[in-house]
């Protein structure tokens, strides 16, 4: 199947939401910084045009691109919370529903006959 990026005609609504509200935070970390998208594009290794993408959020735009300028921005640190199985609880309640449980005598058996 050939690879399709995603665009924002397709994209669901809460993946644009979400793509704009994490390239904001990023836009405010750059400015608190003092940095302009080009300096920052440089020390993440992207073109600004590519900057200017994550900061608007847009869903075509690689997770590497992502991952590169929250790592220039030293914000990297967060970024191994994110999908973590530990506080999956949906996913560990579902998991423990397809667990079958073990079976076992409710007493031990002894070998007199």
């Amino acid at each position: 199947m050939p690879r399709q990026n995603m665009n924002p005609e397709r994209a669901p609504a809460g993946v644009l939401q979400v793509g704009r509200a994490i390239g904001a935070n990023i836009a405010v970390a750059r400015r608190r910084r003092r940095l302009t998208q080009a300096a920052l594009a440089a020390r993440a290794g992207i073109t600004r045009v590519t900057l200017a993408r994550v900061e608007a959020g847009h869903p075509g735009t690689g997770l590497g691109a992502y991952l590169a300028v929250l790592w220039a921005l030293g914000l990297d640190r967060d970024v191994t919370a994110v999908a973590n199985p530990g506080t999956d609880r949906e996913g560990a309640t579902l998991e423990a529903a397809r667990l079958g449980r073990r079976v076992r005598p409710a007493r031990r058996l002894d070998d007199d006959f």
